[in-house]
């Protein structure tokens, strides 16, 4: 084990690479009310090499696929196993407004043990989205109980 002083991480940005940038871009601005802040597009291609979108707080970075350098999105690699997990305002409203624009519903916003009422869907370039908000504040050790009872459950 290193003894080396950790890194100290000054912020972290989802960077997600999708088959058709033009079109994610706009689904997130749609959707989430991203704002566009920078784009960098390839010339002659017409491949998005680097777009970066505001979402509250926190920014995301967004590329076309680059196939030939090793970058490719779900739709290419047959999924993904990341989720995104956004804290909304109102969840129910989210999860429709995400399938209306062309989302795939995953989970209906259900109430969760864990103090929040979330559902999750997969937007049209196989990114999966988890959309919640707060119902309760929970501890840890009673978000624990909550989830030992939930596994024993099934």
């Amino acid at each position: 084990m290193s003894t080396a002083k950790p890194p100290v991480i000054k912020e972290m940005f989802p960077y997600l690479r999708v088959r058709n940038a033009e079109a994610a871009l706009a689904y997130y601005q749609n959707v989430f009310g991203a704002v566009l802040t920078m784009r960098l597009d390839e010339p002659g291609t017409g491949r998005i090499g680097h777009a970066e979108l505001t979402l509250g707080p926190s920014v995301l970075m967004v590329s076309d696929e680059y196939p030939e350098r090793g970058i490719t999105g779900p739709q290419s690699i047959g999924g993904t196993s990341v989720a995104i997990h956004l804290h909304v305002d109102d969840a129910d409203a989210v999860l429709a407004r995400a399938v209306e624009a062309g989302g795939t519903l995953l989970r209906p916003a259900t109430d969760q043990f864990y103090g929040e009422r979330s559902g999750s869907v997969r937007d049209p370039f196989g990114h999966e989205w988890l959309i919640g908000h707060e119902i309760e504040n929970v501890s840890a050790e009673e978000m624990q109980r909550r989830y030992d009872a939930a596994m024993e459950e099934g």
